[in-house]
């Protein structure tokens, strides 16, 4: 999963871990270098929007809401806005593969075999922690490969879709 925040030129890459219903945070990286962090962990708190949010062993709650890619999170008094950039990660087993960024289930799928796609294209949706995750195509190519469909789960890095040229 690779995201931004407005008005700053640095780009964040996270490895996610699911266990239980709670996803951790194993790794950051900011611009491809590694950013220590506290343990940081996000469970559903069971109604729509509201996650709890674990860092350094501290829970807290936090209101989550999507606009297009921009999701604002409320926590601590104070309204965060990140932008997500998901394309879907390459998969290292296969280079025109892209991966799941994160451990989900397939919500919609709109990608298929055969079919030309654009770079940016949205070819698949994911649900995670009651959240939508859209996977864009990062590249233009054909689609030689669909491996999943709506309801299926997927874990991360999962080999989602595969582009050719």
């Amino acid at each position: 999963m690779e995201w931004s925040v407005p008005d700053r030129q640095e780009r964040y890459k996270a490895s996610l871990q699911e266990s239980e219903g709670s996803v951790s945070v194993a790794s950051i990286t900011r611009d491809g270098t590694e950013v220590n962090i506290p343990e940081t962990a996000v469970e559903a708190e069971g109604r729509p929007g509201r996650v709890i949010v674990t860092v350094g062993g501290e829970a807290k709650l936090a209101h989550v809401t999507r606009t297009g890619d921009t999701w604002w999170v409320h926590m601590d008094g104070r309204a965060h806005e990140v932008l997500f950039h998901e394309q879907g990660g390459r998969s290292p087993s296969n280079e025109g593969s892209l991966g799941a960024p994160m451990p989900g289930t397939v919500l919609e799928v709109l990608a298929r075999e055969g079919q030309r796609v654009r770079e940016g294209q949205h070819l698949m949706t994911l649900e995670a922690m009651k959240m939508e995750h859209k996977i864009l195509a990062p590249r233009p190519g054909e689609i030689t490969k669909v491996h999943f469909s709506e309801g299926d789960r997927v874990d991360m890095g999962s080999s989602l879709v595969e582009i050719g040229d």
